[in-house]
């Protein structure tokens, strides 16, 4: 790979998590695919998906249910049964192998899901009763979503050891560290953000108490991997998933805080709306709320993720769909080559055909 020069960093520059090194930054996001095995285990495809993209300067994984009440969707993976960490076992080394980094995303979906998915036809859970609006992915085609079930506070203690119990599952299956998702509508997002969160115990009301549960997360998570080897990721403005906040600026410029207070690898941040692409928050105030490293995401290409590093918003930029349609994103970034163009019709569920026939440039 030949780099840009550049008197700063940019895309192709060596960042350190420390003791980690990648080798540039340009990450490959966590991008829902939908093409898990039997078990919701990662199988062959999968396998080849991913060595295949091992010249980012890490891949995270796509979100990966820390336990069957965590499952939002079909043919997603799981972190949380022997056969799926064996599954990923076999991606880690084959990205291994190609001299690659891979973190894997640890999930829980709360809300969004459907009691179809759950065990025992449970409802799903979530930080308060309120049903989101549209309708979840099922085996048996689209239905609406339903009312979940609150949890109670006996319940949290629960929620965190699993997150614990998939970090070191994460462990035993080879990867190089863990992101925490807590972005887009999913469970610890329910609890973040004051449009779906709203407890009048030690888990709501103002954002310290929103918080609480992501922090406790953090805290298990970082005792089985280190704070270096953990990631989190935020979406403050996204309405994915049927989430809002009424202050998001000072939402999430309080998270950022507050997770300074840990020396992590990384806070990911999907800038604006996923769905309008608006974007009315300062990132840029947001960025400068975390003392660690910062990545980027959403929207971004080669002359724009270049730029954000020069000029200090972000120390690593991640890419969704170019990665999904450009196995060889990296390379054709240093050489500026043309680049595929994704399909969308073959994002979610199907075979190998959208996944990992995409040509690399010849």
């Amino acid at each position: 790979m030949t780099p840009v020069t550049s008197d700063k960093n940019n895309l192709f520059s060596p960042i350190l998590f420390g003791d980690l090194a990648l080798a540039n930054r340009i990450i490959m996001a966590p991008l829902t695919r939908n093409r898990a095995g039997e078990g919701n285990v990662p199988q062959d495809m999968n396998v080849e998906y991913y060595r295949q993209r091992a010249g980012a300067g890490l891949i995270i994984s796509e979100g990966s249910q820390i336990s069957a009440t965590g499952l939002g969707y079909p043919g997603t993976p799981g972190i949380h049964s022997k056969a799926q960490v064996d599954g990923w076992k076999r991606v880690t080394d084959a990205v291994h192998d190609e001299d690659g980094r891979i973190f894997i995303q640890l999930w829980h979906t709360g809300r969004i899901s459907h009691s179809s998915l759950q065990p025992g036809q449970c409802l799903p859970v979530a930080p308060s009763a309120l049903k989101a609006a549209g309708q979840a992915m099922t085996h048996q085609g689209l239905q609406d979503f339903e009312t979940p079930h609150a949890l109670t506070l006996d319940e949290l203690p629960g929620i965190v050891a699993e997150y614990a119990s998939a970090a070191e599952n994460a462990k035993a299956a080879g990867f190089d560290g863990v992101e925490i998702h807590a972005a887009n509508g999913y469970l610890l997002d329910q609890f973040l953000r004051d449009g779906t969160n709203r407890r009048e115990d030690a888990y709501g009301g103002d954002i310290a108490k929103r918080m609480r549960l992501l922090l406790e997360v953090v805290e298990a998570v970082i005792a089985v991997w280190g704070a270096h080897r953990v990631g989190v990721r935020v979406s403050p403005e996204n309405s994915f998933n049927d989430i809002k906040d009424s202050q998001p600026q000072q939402t999430f410029n309080a998270v950022a805080k507050s997770l300074s207070d840990y020396p992590l690898a990384y806070l990911h941040v999907l800038e604006g709306d996923m769905l309008s692409g608006e974007r009315q928050m300062d990132y840029q105030a947001l960025r400068n709320c975390f003392t660690g490293f910062y990545m980027a995401n959403n929207g971004y290409d080669l002359e724009s993720g270049n730029s954000a590093i020069e000029q200090n918003h972000a120390d690593m930029v991640a890419f969704g769909k170019l990665f999904i349609a450009n196995p060889d994103l990296p390379v054709r970034f240093a050489k500026n080559l043309p680049l595929n163009t994704p399909d969308q019709a073959t994002f979610y569920g199907g075979d190998e055909r959208g996944y990992t026939d995409y040509p690399r440039y010849n």
